[in-house]
């Protein structure tokens, strides 16, 4: 397949120069590449698709007339991180969790950040996503953020840039796992050659997390489960994967029930006493006697289990405090105030519409920004203002001036492309990057992660929901020289 007329378009490309030639440590991948013929990748391609369709691999969009089960597209030329990148980034996003989870237990605890007015107390206490019921709450070993999937970018310098966290249930690492099993059918030559760093070990990583995460007085093994929504949840795929890889018990609540302020599964041999439960619940369904009343998914009594200390629960609940888009705008201070250190990886410049001077220029420029809900994810709630209608602009400039708490703003930032298959040939999309962190008996950050793709030609919307698929991420073990 010849790279000949491929356009970088004045984006930073993850594999081509502007140039037009290779990066050096992408040049054996683009040689085997270049060696098959248009037809040939596309037969990689289709045998990649089949084998995601053979293995089930789905997710859900909730309202799509279409159907809600879809299978994740997926794109088998890869994007690449090169050694010296991998090792600044692992550093930085250690530091990002290591900070987050102290600010998380300081804002459920004594609130120094606050009372140092280190940041706006007004933020936390307005913001949806604070739970007065986790105060006082004591995980063990202080860790809170368990499983966490931290969103990166880069801008047109090739820099990367934090765009937003992700630490109360992270999901699409299934993805991560399952398209490296089969990149490494497609283009063993170019893996072998460029000493890509293994992922397939992440389900040891966060079942040594979970135990880990275990109360002092639990079993010496644990007993750990995973507790899922059920099937109609769009991460379902994921949380039987998950749980049959780490060989524990996947749960939905009607499994579970409490009695002696402990939590039992339920079995065919009785009652099991848990000690560790891997949530992927939200807070407000996990326990109708503490938050939703009307919650059919959760175990009522739990969190007076864990308020005592006979369970834990991972993530620990309140987590999302940390992923309010407002809070976001903060961490580099928040990091500055835990560690006294500056932010390894910077954020994206954002504009906090609570604060009337910065809301005030967002909307006086609207045309040129992205206007992000602070509780909402997969693409909604969201304004480009570059390509957004007038009416369309006035109507968020309307909301915006109604709730200006629920809205950050950021610049419209040329996301890095990459090359993908395309009806048309090997063209240029735009990409993000999800690496995910465990924290366990100390942090760790698997040499990999979702890389989601806008298939949309020009889309700068990368999630599923909204027409997205993802590519596999290699991290190299050392950096080529050019």
């Amino acid at each position: 397949m010849n790279f000949k007329g491929y356009q970088t378009q004045g984006f930073y490309d993850e594999l081509i120069g502007p140039d037009g030639k290779p990066h050096p440590e992408a040049l054996p991948l683009i040689e085997q590449i270049k060696a098959l013929s248009p037809k040939e990748l596309r037969q990689q391609q289709k045998a990649a698709e089949d084998a995601l369709y053979q293995q089930g691999i789905t997710f859900s969009v909730y309202g799509d007339k279409k159907g809600t089960e879809k299978i994740f597209p997926f794109d088998i030329i890869p994007r690449i991180v090169s050694g010296n990148e991998w090792q600044k980034l692992e550093k930085g996003l250690k530091q990002r969790i290591q900070a987050l989870n102290l600010f998380i237990q300081d804002i459920y605890g004594e609130q120094k950040i606050l009372k140092d007015k280190a940041i706006p107390a007004k933020l936390i206490f307005s913001s949806a996503c604070y739970l007065k019921q986790c105060q006082g709450l004591k995980p063990p070993g202080g860790i809170w953020t368990h499983v966490s999937g931290t969103d990166l970018v880069r801008d047109k310098d090739g820099v990367f840039l934090i765009l937003e966290d992700n630490l109360r249930c992270p999901s699409g690492i299934s993805y991560v796992l399952q398209n490296r099993a089969i990149l490494k059918r497609t283009f063993p030559s170019a893996f072998e050659a460029m000493k890509v760093l293994p992922v397939s070990d992440y389900c040891d990583h966060l079942y040594d997390a979970l135990r880990h995460a275990a109360q002092p007085q639990a079993a010496e093994k644990p007993n750990v489960i995973m507790l899922t929504p059920g099937i109609y949840n769009s991460a379902y795929y994921e949380h039987a994967y998950l749980a049959q890889q780490m060989g524990i018990p996947l749960a939905e609540g009607s499994d579970l029930t409490v009695a002696k302020d402990q939590v039992w599964l339920r079995t065919t041999k009785g009652l099991e006493k848990v000690d560790v439960i891997y949530r992927r619940i939200d807070d407000d369904f996990l326990d109708p006697k503490a938050f939703r009343k009307d919650s059919l998914l959760g175990v009522s009594g739990i969190m007076e289990c864990y308020r005592k200390g006979n369970v834990t629960l991972a993530n620990a609940p309140g987590t999302g405090i940390a992923d309010d888009k407002a809070i976001y705008a903060y961490v580099p201070q928040i990091i500055k105030y835990y560690l006294d250190e500056d932010a390894i990886i910077p954020n994206v410049q954002t504009y906090v519409c609570s604060d009337k001077k910065q809301c005030d220029y967002v909307l006086k420029n609207l045309k040129s920004l992205v206007v992000k809900a602070v509780n909402l994810s997969g693409g909604y709630g969201m304004l480009i203002g570059p390509r957004a209608s007038v009416a369309e602009r006035n109507e968020f400039a309307r909301k915006i001036k109604k709730n200006p708490r629920n809205y950050i703003a950021q610049p419209t930032l040329a996301l890095s492309r990459c090359p993908t298959i395309t009806a048309n040939g090997i063209e240029g999309r735009h990409i993000d990057f999800r690496p995910y962190i465990l924290y366990g008996k100390s942090i760790f950050v698997l040499p990999g992660g979702l890389t989601r793709v806008a298939l949309v030609k020009n889309s700068l919307v990368v999630n599923s929901s909204q027409g997205g698929g993802s590519k596999d991420s290699w991290v190299l073990e050392e950096t080529p020289n050019a």
